[in-house]
């Protein structure tokens, strides 16, 4: 992905999503943009020094966001989790994309909860 792209993506997704995940697909049905995001295999935080084998990924999370142009937005999540090789334990990196007791991401979120409070 060029430069003036990836600037680009990361202005309409979550702050810092574009990060940990890789754009995989995006699809427009009727007026509504489903984007397909895969976890990057990159290793866990405290886990740097620890030797890991990716195990696939967790099942898809779909999670609303902003509006795109008048577009309804649903981001598709594919998170990945990994074995600690020493102690056999399953681990997944904790993300805090959806909102406590919703299905979208928090920005949009708070961003509701100012407006309706």
């Amino acid at each position: 992905m060029q430069d003036a792209e990836r600037k680009l993506l990361a202005l309409l997704m979550p702050e810092g999503l574009l990060d940990y995940f890789d754009i995989m697909d995006v699809r427009q049905v009727n007026k509504e943009l489903h984007i397909h995001l895969e976890e990057k295999n990159l290793v866990p935080a405290g886990y740097q020094d620890s030797k890991l084998a990716s195990k696939g990924f967790m099942p898809v999370s779909q999670i609303k966001d902003f509006p795109i142009r008048g577009q309804k937005v649903t981001l598709h999540i594919k998170r990945r989790r990994w074995t600690v090789l020493d102690t056999q334990q399953i681990i997944t990196r904790d993300w805090d994309l959806a909102y406590k007791g919703a299905r979208m991401t928090t920005e949009f979120g708070l961003f509701l909860k100012g407006i309706f409070g």
